[in-house]
Parts: structure tokens; C-alpha cells; sequence
């Protein structure tokens, strides 16, 4: 029998990082800001509306948007708790790899340039990558000059750390 393999999220118990830029902390903080000044008052409104058709186990649409009303109360939630206790991204050291650093490795010859931030905001397409991936978290508190090792898939990769910005 296969156990199939949950996201992190409502089935577990996993935090999600707290690892944030400046500039993701202000999106985060402008939603939430969204949520209770706009969205949130205008789904109360409706599920008012809506509660005064009449029965309420028969009013698909009543139950519909208090489920609606539910999820926002959740995400407002979500938000505070995340935003009360967010690690801000400010980089100090520039010696040092550190979270919010610019790092330019060198690899089969091949020069790439990684910004390391937390998982929420990676994206290795724009070679943002987390401090909790492979790569990332090999970089974390090397030098420039130091070689790494790094498993990626069913290979070693090594590299060499050129520059830390």
C-alpha cells in the first residue's frame, strides 16, 4: 500500500517559513490590511442578505458564502499569526553567505548567480532559491574560496563560492 505524500499545509502540522523580505512582508501586510477593511465587511453583507431568505439548511447560496466568510476569517487568521512572528531578511555580513545574500558560485566551469531568501519567496526560475534547499543550504556560511558538495537528483555537484554580495 502507497501513503501518499501531503504539501505542508491543512493535513500537517509544518510551519510555514518565516523567513521575509521587506518588500513580501508589505504584500502581506497590505492583504491582510485588504481583507479586513474590504473583502471581509462585503462577505458579511452578503451572507446577511442572504440569511434573510428564510431557512437555512435549503439556502445553498447562504451556506455557500458563509463557507466563503469561514476561509477569509482563516486566511485574516493565517496572516496575523504569520506577520506577528516573521523573521525579516536584512543580511549584516558580507563575508559570509548568509539569508538575503547574492551569491555567485562557479560550477562546471559555468558561473550562476543565486539570491538566497526564505522558501516562501524562491523561485528558481529567477534564480531566487530557499535557504532550506540543497544548494541553499550548503551556501549557508561559506566564504568566498570555500567548495561545496551538493546531491541534486542522482549527481554531485561542486562548487565553488566567487562572490558573496
Amino acid at each position: 500500500m502507497r501513503v501518499p505524500i501531503r504539501k505542508p499545509g491543512k493535513y500537517t502540522h509544518d510551519q510555514p517559513d518565516l523567513h521575509l523580505t521587506r518588500d513580501k512582508l508589505n504584500e502581506l501586510t497590505n492583504e491582510l490590511e485588504r481583507l479586513r477593511t474590504e473583502i471581509r465587511p462585503r462577505a458579511m453583507k452578503e451572507v446577511s442578505r442572504l440569511a434573510e431568505m428564510g431557512d437555512f439548511s435549503e439556502n445553498a447560496a447562504y451556506q455557500i458564502a458563509k463557507g466563503r466568510l469561514r476561509g477569509m476569517n482563516e486566511r485574516i487568521l493565517d496572516l496575523e499569526e504569520r506577520i506577528g512572528k516573521v523573521i525579516l531578511i536584512e543580511p549584516k555580513n558580507n563575508t559570509r553567505v548568509q539569508i538575503g545574500h547574492r551569491v555567485t558560485v562557479e560550477a562546471n566551469g559555468k558561473q550562476h548567480t543565486y539570491l538566497i531568501l526564505g522558501s516562501t519567496e524562491s523561485n528558481p526560475d529567477e534564480s531566487v532559491i530557499s535557504h532550506t534547499s540543497p544548494l541553499g543550504a550548503a551556501l549557508i556560511g561559506k566564504g568566498v574560496g570555500d567548495t561545496i558538495t551538493v546531491k541534486l537528483k542522482e549527481r554531485e555537484v561542486e562548487y565553488k563560492i566567487v562572490k558573496v554580495g
